[in-house]
């Protein structure tokens, strides 16, 4: 039985939860939040519509197949890890862009490495709560 008023609700509340885990990703980098609970907040929008609506039509609208963000995200936070070996720096250590970038302010590898972490915890959550809600 689908309810006309959970499924309105998802509807409205999807683009805002997913906005809003945006916010938190972009804003990670200097301040708290960041890929994990950016990512937590995406991945419960979708859940929430999946669960308003069905599994196949949540799978349609998120477009990406979930092992393959998983995949993305890891190659992204491990990129920016080895990026700085390349510079002849540590393991992990911050390179930054010397212009300021609107919106994002100051840009460098954290915040590939925030988007890679994003694009994990996304895509790890999915896969496990989709696959439980298709049974």
């Amino acid at each position: 039985m689908k309810s006309v008023i959970l499924s309105a609700t998802a509807r409205f509340l999807l683009p805002i939860l997913f906005m809003f885990s945006l916010f938190l990703l972009v804003r990670g980098h200097n301040l708290p939040g960041g890929g994990f609970v950016g990512g937590l907040v995406a991945a419960a929008a979708f859940v929430l519509y999946a669960i308003a609506h069905d599994v196949e039509e949540a799978r349609r609208l998120l477009r990406a197949n979930t092992i393959s963000l998983l995949g993305v995200g890891l190659l992204m936070a491990l990129g920016s890890g080895l990026l700085s070996l390349v510079y002849g720096k540590s393991f992990m250590t911050g390179l930054w862009y010397h212009h300021h970038v609107p919106v994002l302010g100051k840009v460098g590898t954290p915040v590939v490495f925030d988007i890679g972490v994003y694009l994990v915890v996304l895509g790890a959550t999915l896969t496990v709560l989709f696959t439980l809600l298709e049974d």
